[in-house]
């Protein structure tokens, strides 16, 4: 290279240094808003900042009267009217007004949390959040409510918190009917309903319909157990499960269903519980239809179609698809029935079977039939007697070609030819596939009609003809009022 090259090359590197000055000087915040301190690049930024320090809100809704200072704050607020929401997130369908608000709102499937708090360590997606986390340092706690004057840091937890004073819950779920006290709780219900789990766990896969859910599991991931019971002294991953397990040993249950009695410890349980009475199925299989309250339900049901059985018993070699499957198939080898009825003295191997029981004793019928009125304790007692109104009689005998509408008659019916289980009179040496069907039979032997209807004073032998008798009078009353 020449030395006039070297000159050239030489002023034409200074005027780019020169070049690059100027910009960093021109990008630099020279200018400053009087009020607040906040520094613009641009003066036109700040003259548009400065309209907030002024008070004037020439921008105002046609619709409901409410002013802004800017035309798009204006053009965001009236989307609340037409309900417009033409941006919708892929991962979980929810809809947006604005991009703006979609690409906010995906910043939570991404995972990222940028937004560190340097007290505790707790990440946050978004610097609003972060703001509003660190309030709960400070100690502060300007909210106040009114009826029990406890406070609050923030202002959205005074607002939560004011609801268990009102109890309303306007906000209802269209699918399941249960309701809500916010809108949000609402919104993070119906995603259970949707199907859709976008937090995925990295290590096992497993997904999960709330980010909330997903980072309480990756605890259990972590195998620190924080949480030990006084009790007893197990330990825990989480408080909610620690709390979970503390009733075992209070016996508390202070919910309770108001349609069938049973109680509950946590009210989460009763309102699950209390979808059962609804008759709401929104859980469907796609595979054979069936439908289910409950999504665990409809998961636990999803491996029967997969046709594995993972669980195995050591007794007899039997499989199962499910561990719940197995546990209770097992009761059969080690015939154990520690739960017994106070009322009855009948035993039981699982707590829960003893709980359905009990129901009989209450009286308390909650299902009933649309077509006939029959009531009934439970909800596949129901299911099961609708089928008798079908007139669909699916199960057929291979030997005598008699049908029936059930399976477990056709069973019932089965052992009359196996003479397998079958009960027979002593008397008249009458046989009978059931113990339930040789009770009522014996009432033929008996000289004695201990049963009276209390309209009519008609005695019978057996408990069923009374209740047959009894719907008579039913009839003529309803014809009455007919």
């Amino acid at each position: 290279m020449s030395s006039t090259q070297k000159d050239q090359h030489g002023a034409r590197s200074q005027r780019s240094q020169e070049a690059d000055k100027h910009h960093r000087r021109k990008r630099e915040k020279k200018h400053t808003c009087d009020e607040c301190g906040k520094e613009f690049t641009v003066k036109a930024s700040l003259k548009q900042h400065q309209v907030i320090h002024s008070g004037v809100k020439a921008y105002s809704c046609d619709q409901c009267g409410k002013k802004f200072a800017f035309k798009d704050k204006l053009k965001l607020h009236q989307f609340i009217h037409t309900g417009e929401k033409p941006f919708s997130c892929d991962l979980c369908g929810k809809s947006f007004s604005t991009k703006g608000y979609l690409k906010q709102h995906q910043l939570i499937h991404s995972g990222v949390k940028a937004y560190s708090c340097d007290q505790c360590g707790r990440a946050f997606t978004f610097s609003s959040s972060l703001q509003s986390h660190l309030v709960t340092h400070s100690g502060i706690k300007a909210y106040s409510c009114d009826e029990c004057g406890k406070g609050f840091s923030l202002k959205a937890s005074l607002k939560r918190h004011q609801v268990i004073h009102t109890g309303e819950r306007p906000f209802s779920c269209d699918l399941c009917g249960m309701s809500f006290s916010l809108k949000g709780h609402l919104k993070q219900h119906q995603l259970i309903h949707s199907g859709v789990k976008a937090y995925s766990c990295d290590q096992c896969g497993r997904a999960f319909t709330h980010s909330n859910s997903l980072h309480s599991h990756l605890v259990t991931h972590s195998g620190i157990k924080a949480y030990s019971c006084d009790e007893c002294g197990k330990d825990f991953t989480g408080k909610a499960e620690l709390k979970r397990h503390q009733v075992i040993h209070t016996g508390e249950r202070p919910f309770s269903c108001d349609l069938c009695g049973m109680s509950f410890s946590l009210k989460g349980h009763l309102k699950q519980h209390q979808l059962i009475h609804s008759g709401v199925k929104a859980y469907s299989c796609d595979q054979c239809g069936r439908a289910f309250t409950h999504s665990n339900s409809l998961q636990s049901h999803l491996v029967t179609h997969s046709g594995i059985k993972a669980y195995s018993c050591d007794e007899c070699g039997k499989d199962f698809t499910g561990k719940a499957e197995l546990k209770r198939h097992q009761v059969i080898h080690t015939g154990e029935r520690p739960f017994s009825c106070d009322l009855c003295g009948k035993c039981f191997s699982w707590k829960e079977s003893l709980k359905q029981h009990q129901l009989i004793h209450s009286g308390v019928k909650a299902y009933s039939c649309d077509q006939c009125g029959r009531a009934f304790t439970h909800g596949s007692y129901l299911q099961n007697h609708l089928v008798t109104h079908s007139g669909i009689k699916a199960y057929s005998c291979d030997i005598c070609g008699k049908t029936f509408s059930q399976r477990g008659s056709r069973n019932t019916h089965l052992r009359i030819h196996t003479r397998h289980d079958v009960y027979c009179c002593e008397q008249c040496g009458k046989f009978f596939a059931t113990n339930a069907h040789l009770q009522q039979h014996m009432f033929n032997h008996t000289e004695g009609r201990p049963y009276k209807c209390d309209l009519c004073e008609k005695t019978f032998k057996a408990p069923h003809n009374l209740r047959q008798h009894q719907q008579i009078h039913t009839r003529k009353r309803l014809n009455k009022c007919s």
